[in-house]
């Protein structure tokens, strides 16, 4: 048991650090290769903080632990929207733009409405297929929202204050002065350690799921959501140290977009034998914590600390609901 939570403990550091350097690494690299900015930023930023979320998830599914990949994708973006958005508005009030709230905010809610249904239902390879083509759609859309006028400007600069930003841990050598081969082989590196943090991880969480004899559902709500979702915490946090609260609220609606779409798509192309399903209560408890989030945003467009207590709160009251996986 000790050594299975320990396992556990270096999966989730692993991913942790694995999934900075994987963003970053791809980040730059896809700078380098003259990617615009816009789809730098939409793309390949916004999918890299989610990859621990669909690597973990996608790995569980094809474990058959459906339990631990439904259970993850929907705590993390139930943590997603009350814990950590909480968190950043404790630190400091998250004040939005109207565009962001208007667009990006509903597109990442109705995502998760769309996922609920088909979790509810039960996710296969057809729902993938699914969830595939709105996945696609959704990206183009978000694609076009950010290529026009100013947003174009601000996410062009935000995504050059990042790629020039180093890891979390990281050597202390400017992103200028790194050698051109680093940032290919440090994307590399970073996703097969983010594979192996998400074996690590998924392996013995469920084994430690069957020692307890809880419901693996309870495992990756917990323990599993909280560690793919540390990628996202660290962001917010760094973020709105530096003022940047668009970027906090667009990161953490975009992840739960990425989520719901993407990575209900990956479970349910891996549950090839039996559909992956969650409760009602999670489900629903899911767009609420999303519907709640975006009334906040959309009350005066900014979100300040009682509030943020007020989402901190909602997340300890969901805790319950895993009496009713």
């Amino acid at each position: 048991m000790v050594t299975q939570i320990l396992l556990a403990a270096v999966g989730l550091a692993l991913l942790t650090v694995a999934a900075d350097h994987l963003v970053l690494g791809s980040s730059r690299l896809a700078t380098r290769l003259r990617i615009p900015p816009v789809v730098v930023g939409v793309v390949v930023i916004g999918l890299g903080t989610s990859a621990p979320e669909f690597l973990v998830s996608g790995v569980a599914a094809a474990r058959g632990d459906a339990g631990i990949a439904v259970g993850n994708i929907v705590g993390s973006n139930i943590l997603n929207l009350t814990l950590i958005l909480g968190v950043a508005a404790l630190v400091a009030p998250v004040a939005v733009t109207s565009a962001l709230v208007r667009r990006e905010v509903p597109l990442a809610v109705a995502a998760m409405v769309v996922f609920a249904f088909l979790a509810w239902a039960g996710l296969s390879p057809l729902t993938g297929a699914v969830l595939t083509v709105l996945a696609v759609a959704a990206v183009l859309l978000l694609l076009r929202w950010a290529g026009h006028g100013r947003a174009e400007m601000g996410l062009a600069s935000e995504v050059q204050e990042f790629t020039a930003s180093p890891a979390t841990v990281d050597v202390p050598v400017p992103a200028s002065r790194l050698r051109g081969w680093v940032e290919p082989v440090r994307a590399l590196a970073a996703l097969l350690a983010v594979l192996a943090g998400a074996q690590l991880l998924v392996g013995n969480a469920a084994a430690i799921a069957a020692d307890f004899g809880v419901s693996q559902v309870i495992i990756g709500f917990t323990l599993v959501a909280v560690g793919t979702s540390l990628p996202e915490l660290v962001t917010a946090l760094a973020a709105q140290r530096r003022g940047e609260s668009d970027l906090v609220v667009g990161n953490l609606f975009g992840s739960n977009l990425f989520n719901s779409l993407i990575g209900g798509a990956i479970v349910g192309f891996a549950s090839a034998g039996t559909p992956a399903k969650a409760g009602v209560a999670l489900l629903v408890t899911m767009i609420l914590s999303g519907g709640l989030a975006w009334a906040l945003l959309r009350r005066g467009l900014i979100l300040n600390r009682v509030e943020g207590a007020a989402l901190l709160a909602a997340y300890i009251v969901t805790l319950p609901l895993l009496l009713f996986p």
